[in-house]
């Protein structure tokens, strides 16, 4: 599937790449790639085909936030008003996090203030080379959005969390990868290939058992110790009972790569 500013592709199977694609403007969020993104996700998220889904930019950037255009576009605004627009738009890029399949950035350039977001409402972070990173609300005179006040310290954790926000500045990508904010850091001549390739491998587990672990690990993971042991001792079984548990045990056994079938 193609849209104005963003392209939808399937490059291998189980894979679903949404790709942003308005490399002139650095892929910032306008409206035609908001509204194209809203229904791309909408439609992953019925389609049972779909084990995992990874996001990434055209062109040198990932995603280079809202357009500041737009952002800027009614200075007599009431606060009313504009809550009313932000909301939504928060909402339509953070419906990412509602997939439950698991999710990947591919930060293959800047990630800048609500690309941010975007890349933090992804499951797991990949950042290549030349990729930075940041979120400079503050510089351009307003207060951080898009959840960046408690998706940030989720990742990052609060002193570092403080430090990118309180002072708007960038970070490379293995400043990214130190403080936690990236999982790996990946060529950038092989980074697309290489992170598809994760992708694949993700794939080919079992669908079940991935969806029920995102579900545990969401919003920080268990509030206490027992609280998760209790979920395991229900989720585990869940998984147990499966054909998937079933040909994973006899894959294991035959030295051969199981073929789950989500079921």
């Amino acid at each position: 599937m193609t849209s104005h500013h963003l392209r939808v592709e399937r490059p291998s199977q189980g894979v679903a790449l949404l790709l942003l694609d308005n490399p002139d403007q650095r892929n910032a969020m306008s409206d035609a790639m908001t509204e194209a993104w809203s229904a791309a996700v909408a439609e992953l998220a019925v389609d049972p085909t779909v084990r995992v889904v990874v996001v990434t930019g055209e062109g040198t950037a990932f995603c280079s936030g809202g357009d500041t255009s737009w952002i800027a576009s009614e200075p007599d605004a009431t606060v009313d008003d504009l809550r009313r627009r932000m909301l939504p738009f928060y909402r339509a890029w953070l419906a990412i996090r509602s997939l439950e399949v698991p999710t990947i950035a591919a930060v293959n350039g800047a990630a800048i203030g609500a690309g941010l977001c975007l890349a933090l409402a992804c499951d797991i972070r990949y950042a290549a080379t030349s990729a930075r990173l940041g979120a400079p609300f503050v510089r351009l005179g307003m207060h951080p959005g898009m959840a960046a006040t408690w998706s940030l310290p989720e990742v990052v954790g609060p002193a570092a969390a403080r430090d990118l926000l309180l002072t708007g500045r960038l970070v490379g990508s293995e400043e990214a990868l130190r403080i936690g904010l990236v999982s790996r850091v990946i060529d950038d001549a092989t980074f697309r290939h290489e992170v598809l390739a994760v992708a694949a491998d993700v794939a080919a587990t079992a669908p079940i058992a991935a969806r029920l672990t995102k579900l545990a690990l969401a919003d920080g993971g268990h509030a206490t110790y027992d609280a998760a042991l209790q979920w395991e001792a229900l989720a585990q079984p869940v998984t147990l009972a499966t054909e998937d548990l079933q040909e994973g045990i006899r894959a294991a056994h035959e030295k051969r790569t199981p073929r789950f079938r989500g079921r």
